[in-house]
Formats: structure tokens, C-alpha cells, sequence
């Protein structure tokens, strides 16, 4: 592999992407034609990068990215010619830098360490910003054409596509009767690749009933996530059923569906208290939330393991100026959400046409779409709507 990766950073509050990171770098090797080469990347902190930057620059003090070309002399390049190994050389960046300018800039940690890697790469190819202004602008030019590329490429992690079946229980409720079933619908939808299913169990049982999920905790192959208000009732069944997980999700008897994420910060203590009656019973919980920092802060410090990002508004959004700006939300408190630890998830809204941008980001385990997929099964049958939407899944996930 061209590219290893290191990181000697102690904080255990950031996590980092290392597997994201190394996919980035490789793209980046691979539009160089540098392919055939190794480099090293290590992310450490400023405390290290000031001692090499002293000592190798005589410059005390902390900086963002320091490059090491590794054959600087023919001897050098003879020795590694000699046993087989092409070394480009090392790249150190300063975790610590690069938090603070991701601040300033408005950017995702990732995505500022993905620009120093790029920045550091394209000092190992030989451009240097030193040398004249027009050398400066070649390389900036480059760096931001390399960067837009490569945020218009897909990733290699493919989420795990979870179906809520509730509709085919609206369907079923409007006449009365026992069909369509939503336990049989459930089974088709693990049959052409589902990887969970997700049901909402409301308090006024609209659609799922006490005998769907029963039933459902029996039959389901895959994964079961129950969606549920904050209710006394609701959490004595989740605790008897066990699922896989619950999602806690905001509920009002008037809505046709669910309308926005959880105030979090608004009811910490509540909603700390059902997760951990939830985790005595090791049932992992999640928090549908709004994509803002806020709401993923507080998801954090109650306890949640993972959190589902509201995805209703990009799906929504009438112009491409809105959706990308609703876009970019969801980036962030992706990417703040992982940093944190916690686990990602997102839905609400997705169809055919929006989910393959969602499903294109690393940091997204899980995608929860319902309505496009059983509205689309009306017309091509539940087996090929499933299969469509994992087909887009896939291919947002192409590697770079």
C-alpha cells in the first residue's frame, strides 16, 4: 500500500477517520502518478511538530504540515532503488493546527487535514510556494482543483441501507383488514439485501401494532430498530422486546409523519434517563436529531450511542443553493458527531433522486429510507424497489 498512515494524537475526545484518510491520500497519489511510490503520513501534535520544525527548519514554533522528501541525494535514492522500495518521503501534520483552522475556516477536521495532506504531497512532488508568487499560485491553483475533484468523487464505505416498513401497516390499517403484512414485507425486504428494519411503534398505533413488533422481533434476520417517543409505556415494550436498537424520536398525535429531530438540549434529563434504562438492558440507543451542533452535543453528553441525522430538509429543499446548504449541515454534524465518538446514522425524506450524496459520506453507517421505497413497490414490487435503492447505495460508494 503506497500510503501509511500513523497517528500519536492523545486525544481521546477526537476521533479520526484513519481509513478515510488513507482512501483521500491514495486518490490524491493516484492523480500525482505517484502510485508506484510510498509515502508516510503522521498525525501528531504541536508539541512534536515544533521540535521538528526547530529542528530541521529552526523555526520554535508550531506550523500545520511539514513535508521530508525522502531521496534528497542520489545516494539516497540508490539505497532505496536498491531493495525495491521507491520512497516519496513524510508528511507530519499537527492535529492540533489543524483543529483551530477547521474552526476558522468553517470546515470539517477531515476535510482541513485532507487539504494539508494535498499540501504536503504536492512539496514532495516538487512544487514549493516559496520559491516566487507564480510558483504560490500554481500550487494553490492545484490544490483547490485537486480538492474539488476529489469532493466530487465517492467513497469505498457503503452504509448499510435499513427499511421502515411502516407505510405497508398504513396500507394495511386504512382497509381494516390483514393485508398487506408488515412481517412479510419485512422478510422480502431482507431477501433482496436490507440490512435492517426499522418500525415505529407510535402511541396511538396508526400504523405498527403491538402484534407487528412482536412478531417482527421473532422473524427479523437482520437488524431491528425500533423508532419511539420518550413514552412510559412505549420503553416498558422496548425493554420486554429487546430489540437491536431503539431510535428515539420526537412525537406529536397530529403529524402525518415525523416533522423534526429531538430537542436534545431542551431535555437532557428525560431523555438521559430512558437511555440509561435502555443501556441496563443493553439495548443501544439513538437520538434523531436536527444536523446541528447543538442537538449532537447534547446527544453526546447524555450517553447516546449513536445519533440519526434529519435528513427531511435537504430532501425538501426547493433550489440546489438550499439543498446544498442543508448539505453541508448534515456534513458537519456528521463529521462533529464522529469526532466525538458517537455513531452516525441519517434518514427521513431520502428517495431515489437524494440519497446517493448522503449515502456517499464515510462517516454514515446507516441509511433509513420507507416511503420512496414502498411508494416505488406499487409500481415495480417491493423485491426490485429494495434492490434499486441498494444499487444506488453501492454505487456511491465506488472507490475513488
Amino acid at each position: 500500500m503506497p500510503v501509511h498512515l500513523t497517528i500519536n494524537y492523545g486525544n481521546s475526545s477526537i476521533q479520526i477517520n484513519k481509513k478515510l484518510l488513507q482512501r483521500r491520500a491514495t486518490w490524491l497519489m493516484q492523480q500525482q502518478n505517484a502510485t508506484d511510490y510510498n509515502i508516510s503520513i503522521l498525525l501528531t501534535n504541536d508539541k512534536e511538530i515544533t521540535w521538528l520544525n526547530t529542528h530541521y527548519r529552526g523555526k520554535n514554533k508550531a506550523t500545520n504540515v511539514l513535508s521530508f522528501p525522502s531521496a534528497d541525494t542520489e545516494v539516497e535514492s540508490s539505497i532505496f532503488a536498491s531493495i525495491g522500495i521507491k520512497e516519496l518521503g513524510d508528511i507530519v501534520i499537527s492535529v492540533d493546527t489543524a483543529l483551530l483552522e477547521a474552526e476558522e475556516l468553517a470546515v470539517s477536521l477531515h476535510d482541513r487535514i485532507t487539504w494539508l495532506i494535498t499540501h504536503g504531497l504536492l512539496h514532495l512532488m516538487g512544487y514549493d510556494h516559496e520559491l516566487s508568487e507564480k510558483d504560490a499560485l500554481v500550487m494553490w491553483d492545484l490544490e483547490t482543483k485537486l480538492i474539488k475533484q476529489l469532493h466530487n468523487s465517492r467513497s469505498t464505505q457503503m452504509p448499510h441501507l435499513a427499511i421502515n416498513i411502516d407505510h405497508v401497516a398504513t396500507v394495511r390499517n386504512a382497509r381494516g383488514v390483514n393485508e398487506p403484512d408488515p412481517v412479510t414485507a419485512a422478510a422480502i425486504c431482507e431477501l433482496a439485501g436490507a440490512a435492517g428494519i426499522v418500525v415505529h411503534l407510535r402511541e396511538d398505533r396508526r400504523h405498527i401494532n403491538d402484534r407487528d413488533v412482536r412478531l417482527l422481533r421473532e422473524t427479523i434476520k437482520t437488524r431491528m430498530n425500533l423508532e419511539m417517543g420518550a413514552d412510559k409505556e412505549i420503553i416498558d415494550i422496548a425493554l420486554d422486546l429487546k430489540p437491536d436498537m431503539v431510535t428515539l424520536v420526537p412525537e406529536k398525535r397530529e403529524e402525518l409523519t415525523t416533522e423534526g429531530g429531538l430537542n436534545v438540549s431542551g431535555q437532557k434529563k428525560k431523555l438521559a434517563k430512558t437511555i440509561n434504562r435502555m443501556d441496563k438492558a443493553g439495548i443501544p440507543v439513538s437520538l434523531f436529531i436536527d444536523p446541528e451542533s447543538k442537538q449532537v452535543k447534547a446527544a453526546h453528553a447524555i450517553g447516546a450511542t449513536y445519533v440519526e441525522l434529519h435528513t427531511g430538509r435537504y430532501c425538501d429543499a426547493t433550489s440546489e443553493l438550499e439543498r446544498e446548504r442543508e448539505y453541508q449541515s448534515i456534513v458537519s454534524a456528521a463529521e462533529e458527531a464522529y469526532q466525538m465518538g458517537l455513531r452516525v446514522n441519517a434518514g427521513h425524506g431520502l428517495d431515489y433522486q437524494t440519497t446517493a450524496k448522503i449515502a456517499a459520506l464515510d462517516t454514515i453507517e446507516e441509511l433509513s429510507i420507507g416511503h420512496a421505497i414502498i411508494t416505488r413497490a406499487v409500481f415495480v414490487g417491493l423485491d426490485q424497489a429494495v434492490r434499486e435503492m441498494g444499487k444506488i447505495i453501492r454505487d456511491a460508494s465506488i472507490v475513488f
